[in-house]
C-alpha cells in the first residue's frame, strides 16, 4: 500500500509563485494550504520569482497547473511579463496558468484588464473577493491529477 503523502508516478504538482515584485508570503502560505486541501501537491517558489527561475521549474516539474499570486497591486503589469515569457516556451503551451489577489493598485481590475490578461496567455484570472476564491476552488476540483486521495 502506498503513503497518501508519497506522489506517484505521473502526479503533477501545482507550482504557486508569487508575481517578480511582490514580496508578500502569506498569500503563498494560504494558497498552498487550500491548494493541498483540494488534494494536491504543491510546489511553492516563494515571493519575487523572477521569470527564468518560474520557467525552469515550469519546465521540471510538469505542473498540472502554474499560479500567479500578487498582494502589492502589481499583478497586472507584473503578470503580462511574466505569462509572455512562460507562453514562449513550447513545453508549457498546454499548461494551465492563472493569476489572482490584487492585480492593481487602483482597486480591481476592469474587463480591459482581465481580457488583456487572457489574451496574454493567462487560462483564469481570479480578482481578490469571495467569488474569485470560489471559482478557484472550483478550477483545483477540475484538475485531473490528485496527489492526495
Amino acid at each position: 500500500m502506498s503513503n497518501p503523502l508519497t506522489p506517484t508516478p505521473g502526479d503533477q504538482p501545482v507550482l504557486v509563485a508569487g508575481g517578480i515584485s511582490d514580496s508578500h508570503t502569506w498569500n503563498l502560505v494560504y494558497l498552498q494550504l487550500l491548494i493541498e486541501e483540494h488534494g494536491h501537491r504543491v510546489v511553492n517558489l516563494g515571493p519575487c520569482v523572477p521569470e527564468d527561475l518560474l520557467i525552469a521549474e515550469a519546465l521540471a516539474c510538469d505542473p498540472a497547473m502554474v499560479v500567479i499570486s500578487s498582494v502589492n497591486g502589481h499583478g497586472y503589469h507584473d503578470g503580462m511579463r511574466t505569462v509572455t515569457r512562460l507562453r514562449e516556451h513550447l513545453g508549457l503551451g498546454g499548461v494551465p496558468v492563472v493569476i489572482g489577489g490584487k492585480l492593481g493598485i487602483a482597486g480591481p481590475c476592469g474587463e480591459e484588464e482581465t481580457t488583456a490578461l487572457r489574451a496574454a496567455g493567462y487560462d483564469a484570472v481570479f480578482e481578490d473577493t469571495a467569488e474569485g476564491v470560489a471559482a478557484f476552488r472550483r478550477m483545483l476540483d477540475a484538475l485531473p491529477q490528485r496527489a492526495l486521495v
